[in-house]
């Protein structure tokens, strides 16, 4: 039987730490490998806080809520209603779904739950890739629809065959790339809005990686990753929406930073958001799309099934498994939409299904962590001296800069007062 008091305990102890350093360590502390109960706890704590402002926001909210539920309802039985425009309501539901498919994955891999899931690997590059197979051995992307998108098979013999290459079979897949890279971009808004209520409201930032670097004086003492961080901060800052988008059109798992940055140094909305979403939705996918269409080209597959044997130690025992996996996807690429055949998994594909699967569970559990230890945070800020309870980022401004903020500051706290005397 878990002890309530000694779970309270850890939560509202009256020990007075020394520094924000010996919080961190006991906030970390907080997971299920270290303290299974403890962090369960946390997380059913910090979930039923959120259930509460989610009920909350909707009783304030009540009108709005209750005129989308009925625009929703309407639309519903608008496209179940029988009638002439059915025949167009299969082709929009359709595309309708598969957009807002691939837009909820680029939200999930950069919203900031937990650890992100990376679903550009694990659904948009492989998609990108079966693509990029087909192409080649079909020797045309119009596959029949259905079963694409699920399942990709060459057209019917007869068709006429296309000029593949690369910029053919971008074309293909260029769409349900381009709405995975908005994804990306709306992900990328709770960082810096959160960062921003923090600077308007004079409370305190919770990423705790964005104010240790501002307290760092002298930054040739930290490793090369914390002074890239802290290069990333400065130039974002400086170099605003050209900086911005440079970050945001190339491959960066620390953008994070630079959103939560941009919020918390004001940097309006309007230079962040479209910096973000050109960068991420045109330059940033094109490049990804071109590096996995350029590596599964038939050329470079051929050279890897008969090089793949040659790889030390291991190359004997994944020759079979390349092999008999390529040998199956060309089986099923030219098999006919009415008798599809259905093959046993393969070795490599039951291996990327247990990769998926365990992906997915290290991402549920970073949720559980991050909101456990979120909570823990939240509950133990009493226990800092004063000094620490204070901004830590101010003190470390220019004089020039700290003008500039509080400027833009006031500015932003005068409209706010103006508006509510206008109301």
């Amino acid at each position: 039987m878990v002890d309530s008091n000694a779970l309270l305990s850890a939560s509202e102890g009256s020990e007075t730490l020394n520094s924000e350093d010996d919080l961190e360590v006991e906030r970390k502390s907080i997971t299920l490998w270290r303290s299974p109960l403890k962090t369960l706890y946390y997380f059913g704590w910090q979930m039923f806080d959120e259930m509460k402002k989610a009920f909350q926001f909707a009783k304030l909210h009540k009108i709005t809520i209750g005129v989308t539920l009925t625009i929703v309802i309407a639309i519903a039985i608008f496209l179940n209603v029988p009638g002439p425009h059915q025949k167009h309501v299969g082709w929009l539901n359709k595309e309708i779904v598969w957009s807002v498919w691939w837009i909820g994955l680029g939200i999930l891999s950069t919203v900031g739950l937990g650890t992100g899931l990376h679903t550009f690997i694990l659904y948009l590059g492989p998609h990108i890739a079966k693509v990029t197979m087909a192409a080649w051995e079909c020797q045309s992307v119009e596959f029949p629809e259905p079963p694409y998108p699920d399942t990709v098979i060459c057209p019917p013999k007869g068709t006429s065959l296309m000029h593949i290459n690369m910029w053919v079979i971008m074309s293909k897949v260029r769409w349900e790339s381009f709405m995975w890279g908005i994804g990306t971009a709306i992900g990328e808004l709770p960082p810096y809005f959160m960062a921003r209520a923090a600077r308007l409201t004079g409370s305190e930032l919770d990423d705790s990686s964005f104010t240790d670097l501002q307290k760092v004086e002298d930054p040739s003492t930290l490793k090369c990753t914390d002074r890239f961080k802290l290069w990333l901060q400065n130039f974002v800052q400086s170099a605003g929406f050209f900086g911005i988008l440079l970050c945001a059109s190339v491959p960066n798992p620390l953008f994070d930073l630079a959103g939560i940055t941009c919020g918390y140094m004001l940097i309006p909305f309007l230079t962040f958001f479209p910096a973000v979403l050109l960068g991420k939705s045109i330059f940033k996918v094109h490049l990804q799309m071109i590096c996995v269409v350029i590596l599964f080209t038939a050329d470079n597959l051929k050279m890897c099934e008969e090089n793949i044997a040659k790889i030390p130690l291991i190359g004997s025992a994944l020759h079979g498994p390349f092999t008999e996996y390529m040998e199956q996807q060309r089986i099923t690429l030219h098999a006919s939409s009415a008798n599809h055949i259905k093959h046993s998994p393969t070795v490599i594909s039951v291996i990327f299904n247990v990769f998926v699967a365990l992906m997915l569970l290290f991402f549920l559990i970073s949720i559980i962590h991050g909101l456990a230890q979120q909570k823990f945070r939240t509950l133990n800020q009493h226990r800092l001296p004063v000094k620490e309870k204070k901004s830590e980022v101010s003190h470390l401004l220019t004089d020039k800069q700290t003008d500039r903020q509080a400027n833009k500051l006031s500015e932003c706290q005068t409209d706010r007062l103006t508006d509510r005397q206008a109301n």
